[in-house]
């Protein structure tokens, strides 16, 4: 029991000070973000280009922000929806930091980006005489800040360390529940067995992950990676659930019940894509022996 618990809180005390590292860093980033000073990009061709690429950025902030756009009628349906499935709001950030599990993160952000490049433009394709708001019509910048958080009326004591602290802190703690979690289980179930059962199977895994990935909460992302490095779910089946991981982004669309039929097809499309990309990329694995 107790090594279990001392494993779980080394594997959190060596995350912690890259977390903290990078939460800097991000919010150094944001504090120079605004997307609406650039309109011909969000609305131009390379929009669902622009889209993914500020999506990979491993935060929530960009989801919220491409959201907000959406509502606002500044960027079209694809341009969204590549955003959204780029975002893996934490994964990103803990890969790297696990040094067995960091050569997938450039898998992941491969399939990522290429599925939400690709997903963006058919939309955007589909939905060509989709009518946008003029860029001259709209003045009021929109920050993109991780997961709803403004930095307006703070100090930049508060911003660029006492919010990344905290932050730090709330997921560390998420990693250390769940570490322990699937620690408890390996130790009494067997790791081996653990492997060879692999929770759900490749092709039913996908449906339950993308599923997680939706909670709008930086603790499914957590939930989801931590699951892969320990082993209890499969590469695709990690693609599914962060595919769906657009973080506080659908609960800004949800608020608009207006829109309740557009905003739920949407969601619906998400995890629909999400999942098949998961239950493709295993039977990949599977046929060439790579799970």
């Amino acid at each position: 029991m107790w090594h279990v618990i001392e494993h779980a809180l080394l594997d959190t005390l060596k995350i912690f000070p890259f977390l903290f590292l990078i939460y800097v860093v991000i919010e150094l980033l944001e504090n120079k973000t605004s997307f609406t000073k650039n309109q011909r990009f969000l609305q131009g061709p390379l929009a669902p280009l622009v889209g993914t690429a500020t999506g990979i950025i491993p935060q929530c902030g960009f989801s919220v922000m491409a959201a907000k756009l959406y509502e606002k009628g500044l960027i079209k349906t694809g341009t969204l929806l590549a955003v959204f499935l780029a975002t893996s709001d934490e994964a990103l950030i803990i890969l790297l930091a696990d040094i067995t599990s960091a050569p997938a993160v450039m898998p992941l952000v491969a399939i990522k980006f290429l599925l939400a490049i690709g997903v963006g433009y058919l939309f955007n394709f589909l939905f060509s005489n989709e009518a946008l708001v003029a860029p001259e019509e709209h003045h009021h910048e929109i920050h993109a800040y991780s997961c709803g958080r403004e930095h307006e009326g703070k100090s930049n004591l508060k911003v660029f360390l006492l919010d990344p602290l905290f932050h730090s802190l709330k997921v560390a703690g998420y990693l250390f529940i769940v570490t322990l979690i699937f620690g408890f289980i390996i130790d009494a179930v067997g790791e081996d067995k653990i492997s060879s059962v692999m929770i759900g199977g490749p092709y039913f895994q996908p449906f339950i992950t993308a599923l997680i990935g939706l909670i709008p909460n930086c603790a499914s992302s957590v939930l989801i990676t931590s699951a892969y490095i320990n082993g209890g779910i499969a590469f695709g089946s990690m693609v599914a659930g962060l595919c769906t991981n657009a973080g506080l982004g659908f609960m800004v669309l949800l608020r608009n019940t207006k829109k309740i039929k557009r905003n739920v097809l949407l969601l619906v499309a998400v995890y629909v894509i999400s999942t098949a990309a998961g239950v493709i990329v295993n039977a990949g694995m599977v046929l060439f022996n790579l799970l």
